[in-house]
């Protein structure tokens, strides 16, 4: 197979990984950064180009579209669909795990756990949020932040309202969730490619942080699944249409529920705590839609 890379830079390590697997598999892989790419809207012949060229000749596209870069990312991305061009995950798929409201609306009407969770626009509703989420302790978060970032626990009414009404005051839109004590600052990261988890790792606050990032300094263990925690995974990702996920369960008194959907999630943390080979999985999952004709 043709395969294009859409990622910001190759020394990335997922991206790197994810070329390092195609070309042992025997695929021709290019990388290409998707903010340079520039796109013909066209009725006749859709296009996309960079430097120059049509980018007309790839079987399949992987998309690691970061964050900040959602709306012409997806873009991108739109249009190499315009063209009949295969993409690993989809436009809308992606642009749905983007939106954390949207996604957890989505997830929510589908039955599948979620944390107790409100939101709203006027900060004059903050004691109604604090109510729905049960009272403090409460977690505040940023709809637009990433890896931790824009993520407040506040232990008391009056800090939960000081960090909503300093949200509002800078116009950033929020969700107030309840405080799942129980999970003791652990989360699971599952990997989903297909119907499948192919690995999963617990995820450790560092001491002192309520947040199990490895980028807020969390550590990363071996977990084994349970039967409702793989299958809420599973279904988290199909919901919101996604091929390949990395979907972020919380263990609460209430079964599994999901923190989050990432939609480019990174192979790194994973690949180096469970030793499976991710980046292989994904190339073979490729294969085997690109010669039975799946999407």
């Amino acid at each position: 197979m043709n395969i294009l890379i859409l990622s910001r830079k190759e020394s990335l390590y997922s991206t790197s990984r994810l070329k390092e697997a195609a070309l042992k598999l025997g695929h021709n892989v290019d990388i290409i950064d998707y903010l340079r790419c520039y796109i013909n809207i066209n009725s006749k012949r859709p296009t996309v180009l960079y430097a120059g060229k049509d980018l007309d000749h790839y079987d399949i596209v992987i998309p690691r579209i970061g964050a900040s870069h959602t709306f012409y990312g997806t873009a991108v991305v739109r249009q190499f669909e315009m063209m009949g061009t295969k993409t690993l995950n989809s436009s809308v798929s992606i642009t749905k795990s983007r939106d954390k409201l949207r996604c957890m609306q989505i997830l929510a009407k589908k039955g599948i756990g979620l944390p107790i969770s409100g939101c709203a626009h006027s900060t004059k509703d903050a004691e109604g949020l604090i109510q729905i989420a049960g009272g403090p302790p409460v977690v505040v978060k940023l709809l637009e932040g990433t890896q931790g970032i824009g993520v407040v626990l506040a232990e008391t009414k009056k800090a939960a309202e000081s960090v909503i009404q300093a949200f509002r005051d800078l116009n950033a839109h929020i969700i107030i969730q309840e405080y799942i004590k129980e999970a003791q600052g652990c989360d699971i990261r599952c990997f989903v490619i297909g119907n499948k988890v192919v690995a999963s790792i617990l995820r450790k606050s560092a001491e002192g942080e309520f947040r199990s990032n490895l980028h807020r300094g969390g550590t990363a263990h071996n977990v084994i699944l349970t039967e409702d925690e793989e299958k809420t995974a599973i279904s988290a990702a199909h919901g919101l249409g996604l091929s390949v996920a990395g979907v972020d369960i919380l263990r609460s008194s209430h079964g599994p529920v999901v923190l989050e959907v990432n939609s480019s999630p990174g192979l790194e943390g994973v690949e180096k705590t469970t030793k499976v080979d991710i980046a292989t999985l994904i190339i073979q999952f490729m294969e085997s839609t690109h010669n039975t004709g799946g999407a």
